[in-house]
């Protein structure tokens, strides 16, 4: 892939990001959401590429844009794939919280796997805990082996996870463990981002969200080096079918980091309201701020773009 996309790309989140600003507080989750994938989807147009969208909203007769299987771009250029969350945290947005982004990511054609929306149960670590997380293990192993490679206490790590019904054992067992937790309400893409960052004080993530931000997940660890695990967790045989149909015929199988994102895979993501990751929009009288990060798995690259936005020389999402 062309290393100027990544630049194109980012553009793309960023108008994502100004749309459903807008939208903070205001309590209209559907309305937050909307608005992200109009902008998202005006923008892929004037990107020079042939993508399918392979992450969506949904499939064609649930979101009447960005669905799965969804052509988006100029039309020339490489033949890409790519897998969209354009606003991650809708409930968070719209209550005005923190920690929501547009994000999106990248890859060469049969880069990344179709994933049915479902549940997938998920373990993501930094780079020192590469090769070493197995999702078969207990939460207790993982974590010693993660205190070893850190050479610190068990007692010393922070794992993060969504703060839900269904992980009240998962909890009880990271406590038992000895380790700390941070739960948050919404948003594992940029959960499982904050374990690679020595500042954001997250070592590790457990717990099952949605598989398709599963996805996303591991194409942003594949730029950043570091490693995620994952296992499907269909709700009902309704799900287990759509698996079927997308080519997923083992719904017990351990997904490594390969195996959901491969090859040169980029990664965008745009702050939409402030959290750990990025900043969020700040509007002014002329216009708005950005904060994104852009990067690139071929070269590791990792960039932190903040871009001003002057809404009098382009149109006003």
């Amino acid at each position: 892939m062309n290393r100027n996309l990544a630049l194109e790309f980012v553009r793309v989140t960023e108008m994502a990001a100004i749309a459903s600003a807008r939208l903070m507080g205001r309590g209209d989750e559907k309305a937050a959401d909307q608005a992200a994938v109009d902008a998202m989807r005006t923008m892929l147009e004037s990107v020079d590429c042939q993508a399918t969208v392979v992450i969506g909203e949904g499939e064609r007769d649930e979101a009447p844009m960005l669905y799965i299987g969804e052509t988006v771009g100029s039309g020339n250029g490489p033949e890409l794939e790519i897998a969209v969350d354009p606003l991650e945290g809708t409930t968070v947005c719209a209550n005005g919280g923190t920690n929501s982004i547009s994000v999106m990511a990248i890859a060469e054609k049969g880069g990344m796997l179709n994933a049915p929306d479902t549940y997938m149960q998920k373990i993501a670590v930094g780079p020192e805990g590469k090769g070493l997380i197995d999702i078969l293990e207990s939460p207790k192993e993982n974590l010693k082996r993660l205190a070893e490679a850190k050479k610190c206490r068990v007692q010393d790590l922070t794992a993060i996870v969504l703060d839900r019904p269904r992980h009240k054992e998962l909890i009880s067992e990271i406590r038992d463990a000895g380790a700390r937790i941070m739960l948050i309400g919404d948003g594992d893409v940029s959960a499982a981002i904050a374990t690679c960052d020595p500042d954001s004080g997250v070592d590790i993530l457990f717990g099952t969200g949605g598989a398709p931000e599963g996805v996303i997940a591991a194409a942003a660890l594949r730029c950043l080096g570091g490693d995620f695990q994952g296992i499907f967790r269909p709700r009902n045989e309704e799900e287990v079918e759509r698996a079927k149909k997308m080519g997923i015929e083992d719904m017990t199988r351990v997904m490594n980091i390969e195996d959901l994102a491969s090859g040169n895979v980029m990664f965008c993501a745009t702050g939409v309201t402030t959290g750990n990751l990025l900043p969020g929009v700040q509007f002014k009288s002329w216009g708005a701020i950005t904060h994104s990060m852009v990067m690139r798995s071929s070269s590791g690259t990792i960039r932190h773009i903040t871009a001003e936005h002057h809404f009098d020389k382009k149109p006003r999402y």
